[in-house]
């Protein structure tokens, strides 16, 4: 797939899923596509994505699922390729697969299949690995230093990602390139991240509990997200969790309903109407993993309850519990940063940006695609989404 030519028509830096999509939908126009990847492998990402499984996109994309400081921006090129359109391509290489859960899609074949898919769209695409792209300047076209070589092309696309699990490679270089062109930036801030506590509520609440896990709706700034909450050593993770840090900043509260399907104070003064001679412990059990329940019964409340039968335990106190398990409010001490996280929020400024081609409105042929742009979606397919979408759209343009 490597070619000696050192002159192109176009140059996208950044071999992942936003890159190869842009690269294939070019090379179907007829031009000649060099993509430059810094690391020794294309698609890193999409190969770990989903625990390996690859969750490739959502049945229920919808802008509103994603976070940029201009929420219109996304709508035109998730509009023009959709979530059906790469089922389409899927379905033309014979890929299955399966819904999860809330419409979120995996691949039968595993993550490797669907970079297999993306390369055999890239038949004549030249792709160059280790590629450390030294400098880029421009002077009626770009030339970009590269592995002691130039390359010249007319157009330049930046898909290399956002900083996120930096042991991949993953830098901030996109947010470079802008600024060398006096382009607008949002730094970048880890999202679908886990959660991280101070010792003190770590010892309280979650110490000997790594593992555990609950169904819980997680809510912070206004929005909310049920799925399931894990405890882990620093803190809380899980697919609720993951999804609130990208509304959260520091110093926030976060509120947490162990029970979203009960008026739990009304529950618990049922529950000792009915079984008063029973330890409050034991009736948490019934909704709780045994240990939480214990944990739960013996912190939320100014004294341990856990052991006393619920005839016991005054209607103050169960009234207590009961709303602090359907408002349990915690405040994260931080998060497990870049280095765990997801994604990335923060980019290009989408005001530079066409929201049809993804080309820098006052630099002709430079455009910004994918985790690069601030444009950021929910767990379970969507940031996927945006890379084909955004990739696609500039493919059509460059």
């Amino acid at each position: 797939m490597e070619t000696n030519l050192k002159k192109y028509d176009v140059i996208i830096i950044g071999a992942g899923a936003a890159g190869l999509m842009c690269a294939a939908q070019a090379s179907k126009r007829g031009r000649k596509v060099l993509v430059l990847e810094g690391s020794n492998k294309v698609g890193k990402k999409i190969l770990i994505s989903g625990g390996g499984r690859c969750n490739f996109t959502n049945l229920h994309i919808d802008p509103e699922s994603y976070l940029s400081q201009n929420p219109h921006f996304c709508k035109s090129a998730l509009a023009r390729y959709t979530q059906w359109d790469f089922i389409a391509l899927m379905d033309k290489h014979k890929l299955s697969w399966h819904e999860k859960t809330l419409g979120q899609l995996f691949c039968d074949d595993k993550a490797p299949a669907v970079l297999s898919m993306l390369l055999d769209e890239c038949k004549r695409v030249g792709i160059k690995l280790e590629s450390k792209v030294e400098s880029i300047n421009f002077k009626e076209q770009y030339v970009v230093f590269a592995d002691g070589q130039k390359y010249h092309s007319e157009s330049l696309v930046v898909a290399t990602g956002g900083p996120s699990i930096p042991k991949m490679g993953a830098t901030d270089f996109g947010l470079q390139v802008a600024r060398q062109f006096g382009i607008k930036t949002i730094s970048f801030r880890p999202a679908l991240v886990p959660f991280t506590f101070h010792q003190d509520d770590i010892d309280r609440y979650f110490k000997d509990l790594s593992g555990l896990s609950v169904d819980a709706l997680v809510s912070c700034n206004g929005q909310s997200f049920r799925e399931g909450v894990l405890i882990t050593h620093r803190g809380i993770s899980g697919p609720a969790i993951l999804q609130i840090s990208s509304y959260w900043y520091k110093g926030d509260e976060i509120s947490v309903d162990l029970l979203p399907d009960l008026d739990a104070s009304n529950w618990l003064l049922q529950m000792q109407e009915d079984h008063g001679k029973t330890e409050l412990k034991t009736i948490l059990s019934k909704r709780f993993p045994k240990r939480l329940a214990i944990r739960l019964a013996d912190t939320l409340t100014e004294q341990s309850l856990s052991n006393l039968p619920l005839g016991q335990i005054k209607q103050s106190d169960l009234k207590i519990l009961g709303t602090t398990l359907n408002n349990w409010v915690l405040r994260p001490s931080g998060t497990e940063g870049m280095r765990t996280a997801e994604v990335s929020i923060g980019g290009v400024n989408t005001d530079e940006l066409s929201s049809k081609t993804m080309e820098v409105t006052s630099q002709p042929g430079l455009y910004f695609i994918g985790e690069t742009v601030d444009v950021t979606g929910w767990l379970g397919g969507y940031n996927f989404q945006w890379a084909w979408s955004s990739g696609w759209a500039a493919g059509q343009a460059v």
